[in-house]
């Protein structure tokens, strides 16, 4: 019932910033727990950060850490991905994911989510 759409990828340069954007239907953004993921070519989709939109508390990836940030509107039903001193290493294609009930499983994980957008490529050239 929930559907995912991102949006805001793009191709930027070495230390460019992009902010992606995931619009929630179906179900309200507060309450469910929400993730983005991304998939480079020839590789397994890994987890980007996450958040519980109910309250926050977020969580991120060693790699992006001090870089990407994960936010809420509720008003604009959007979860929001700001990604900031990009590297050529964060090029993939970047999914919006969501569930609305816990799993004993890393809320990075792939397996702890339910429903996924289609992604939206972000390519960082050097």
């Amino acid at each position: 019932q929930v559907q995912l759409v991102e949006s805001g990828g793009g191709s930027v340069q070495v230390g460019g910033s992009l902010r992606l954007a995931c619009v929630v239907s179906g179900y309200r953004v507060s309450g469910l727990y929400m993730g983005w993921f991304r998939q480079a070519p020839g590789k397994e989709r890994e987890g980007v950060a996450a958040i519980w939109t109910g309250g926050s508390f977020p969580h991120y990836d060693d790699s992006v850490k001090g870089r990407f940030t994960i936010s809420q509107d509720n008003v604009k039903h959007t979860l929001y991905l700001q990604m900031d001193s990009l590297k050529p290493e964060d090029t993939a294609m970047y999914y919006c994911a969501a569930t609305s009930a816990w799993k004993m499983s890393s809320i990075l994980s792939v397996g702890f989510y339910n429903y996924w957008g289609q992604g939206t490529q972000v390519t960082v050239s050097s």
